[in-house]
């Protein structure tokens, strides 16, 4: 039984492998999409959410330049 599978696998010598540059940029080429695949798994709409972001970056930049200015000059009036 052993000597029949050892036939049917490629020798060492038939076995092509990249060289080591090749290797890291298709390493790097998979990482890149799982990168991508994670970030947009469970969205339905990505430019929506990209949009979400940006506003909710610019509001908490607001709130830091009103902190950083002495905070808002809001009133609390009690009738």
């Amino acid at each position: 039984m052993g000597i029949f599978t050892s036939c049917c696998k490629p020798s060492a010598a038939d076995v092509l492998t990249p060289d080591a540059e090749t290797r890291r940029r298709q390493q790097v080429e998979a990482a890149e999409r799982r990168r991508i695949e994670e970030a947009s798994r469970g969205v339905k709409d990505p430019e929506r959410m990209r949009r979400a972001q940006q506003r909710s970056e610019e509001m908490e930049r607001r709130e830091q330049e009103l902190n950083s200015a002495g905070g808002a000059n809001l009133k609390w009036t009690a009738n």
